[in-house]
C-alpha cells in the first residue's frame, strides 16, 4: 500500500507553540515557511487541522493553506493560558475524531498531551529545539516547570520528532522515553525558494544575520569584532536589543543596516545581495536561518556551539568559530580576503541543503513516520 492511500482517510492536527498565531507568524515573516510543510502533507491526508491561539482573525490566512487545511482559532474570550489548559476540552466534538496529534514546540504540548490522554489518539511530539537546553542559562525560567512540561510530552508521546543528533541523544538520556519512534527530521528548505541567484549582483563587503535581537544571538560581539573594518553588516529581525544595537553601531561608526522582520519569501533575494551570512550565536536548536543562507548558496560563518556546528562542517560548507569577538573578527577578515573560499564554500553549502535539509527530504521522512504509526 502506497503512502498516499494509508493516509488519505486519516486526519491531522497540528498544536501551535503556546501563545503562537497565524498571524504572529505572518507579523515576523514566518507564516509562509511555517505552513509549507502542512501545504504539502495536505494531498496525503483527508483534512489538516491548526489549533492556533489567534482568534477569528487569523482566517484572513485562509487562502495561502491548501483546501483541506483548516484553521482552528481560539475563542476570544478565553485567556491564552487558560484556552492552553482547556483546548481538549472546547475542541472535544472535533478531537476526537482526528487520528494524529502533532506539537510544533514544546511549549503549549500539554494541550496535545492532554488531547492524547482523553481520546487516546497517536501523539507526535515535535520540537524545533529542546527547552531545557536552550533555556539553561536563563535565570528567569522555571526550570522544575519546564523539566515537567518535557516529562510529560515525552511519557504520552508515540512519536517524537528532534531536529539535530545532539538533542536526540540529550532527550533519550535525560527522560528515556519508550515512544515507538524517536527520530531526527532537521527543519526543512524550500530549495525552489532559496536557491542562488546568478543575475544578483554583490554588494562588496557585506556580510548579513537574520534572526532574533536578543542576548542569545550574540550580537554585541558580532558589532564589536566589525570596529574599524570596511564591511557593511545587514541586520534582519527584531528584538528587546535593538535600541542598544543601533547606539552601539553609531558609537563605532559602523555601517550597519537594520532592516527588522522581513516576510520569509522576500529574505532569498536579499540574501543574495550578500558575500556571506553569520550567526554568532551562543546557542541554538537547528537554525533554519543558516539552512536559508546556505541554500542560496552563501559561505556561512557560525559560533561553534551545539546546532551550528551539527550543520557547519568547519573548512567544508562553512567556517565555525568561537563565540568571541577575537575569533568572530578572524574568521570574517580570513573569509572576506579569500575569493575563491567563498565560491567553494557556497557551492558546497548549497549541496548540503539538497542533500539532508530539502522540504522534499522532510515531506518523505515524515510521510513515512505518520504511515508507520497508522499500520500501529
Amino acid at each position: 500500500m502506497n503512502k498516499e492511500n494509508n493516509l488519505k482517510t486519516k486526519t491531522l492536527a497540528l498544536f501551535f507553540t503556546g501563545g503562537v498565531s497565524l498571524k504572529i507568524w505572518a507579523d515576523v515573516g514566518m507564516l509562509d515557511r511555517e505552513i509549507a510543510i502542512y501545504n504539502r502533507l495536505s494531498p496525503f491526508f483527508k483534512k489538516i487541522y491548526l489549533f492556533s491561539y489567534g482568534t477569528e482573525s487569523d482566517y484572513r490566512y485562509v487562502a495561502k493553506l491548501a483546501k483541506n487545511v483548516f484553521i482552528v482559532p481560539r475563542p476570544a474570550y478565553w485567556p491564552k493560558r487558560i484556552y492552553s489548559l482547556l483546548m481538549p476540552f472546547i475542541h472535544w466534538e472535533l478531537l476526537k475524531n482526528i487520528d494524529i496529534f502533532k506539537t510544533n514546540q514544546m511549549l503549549g504540548s500539554w494541550a496535545a498531551a492532554i488531547a492524547k490522554i482523553i481520546y487516546r489518539k497517536k501523539l507526535v511530539v515535535r520540537t524545533g529545539y529542546v527547552l531545557s537546553i536552550n533555556n539553561s542559562k536563563d535565570k528567569n525560567i522555571n526550570k522544575i516547570l519546564v523539566y515537567l512540561i518535557e516529562k510529560l510530552a515525552y511519557a504520552f508521546a508515540d512519536s517524537i520528532i528532534l531536529t539535530s543528533k545532539e538533542a536526540l541523544n540529550y532527550i533519550k538520556h535525560k527522560y528515556k522515553p519508550t515512544a515507538q519512534y524517536i527520530y531526527v527530521i532537521p527543519n526543512y528548505i524550500d530549495t525552489r525558494l532559496f536557491y542562488f541567484q546568478k543575475d544578483i549582483k554583490k554588494l562588496p563587503g557585506s556580510i548579513c544575520f537574520v534572526g532574533r535581537l536578543s542576548n542569545e544571538k550574540n550580537l554585541i560581539s558580532l558589532l564589536s569584532s566589525l570596529d574599524n573594518l570596511p564591511y557593511q553588516l545587514t541586520i534582519i529581525g527584531s528584538g528587546e536589543l535593538q535600541d542598544e544595537l543601533e547606539r552601539l553601531s553609531h558609537k563605532l561608526s559602523l555601517k550597519t543596516l537594520f532592516l527588522g522582520n522581513v516576510p520569509n519569501p522576500q529574505l532569498p533575494d536579499i540574501l543574495n545581495r550578500h558575500e556571506m551570512f553569520i550567526l554568532p550565536s551562543l546557542y541554538e536548536g537547528l537554525p533554519k536561518v543558516l539552512l536559508e543562507a546556505m541554500a542560496c548558496g552563501l559561505p556561512v560563518i557560525g559560533s561553534n556551539v551545539n546546532g551550528i556546528k551539527e550543520i557547519i562542517k568547519d573548512g567544508q560548507n562553512g567556517i565555525l568559530c568561537e563565540p568571541t569577538v577575537k575569533s568572530i573578527r578572524k574568521q570574517i577578515v580570513s573569509l572576506m580576503e579569500s575569493p575563491q573560499a567563498k565560491i567553494t564554500l557556497g557551492r558546497n553549502a548549497r549541496k548540503s541543503i539538497e542533500d539532508y535539509y530539502s522540504l522534499d527530504k522532510v515531506l518523505e521522512q515524515e510521510l513515512a513516520l505518520y504511515k508507520k504509526l497508522m499500520k500501529k
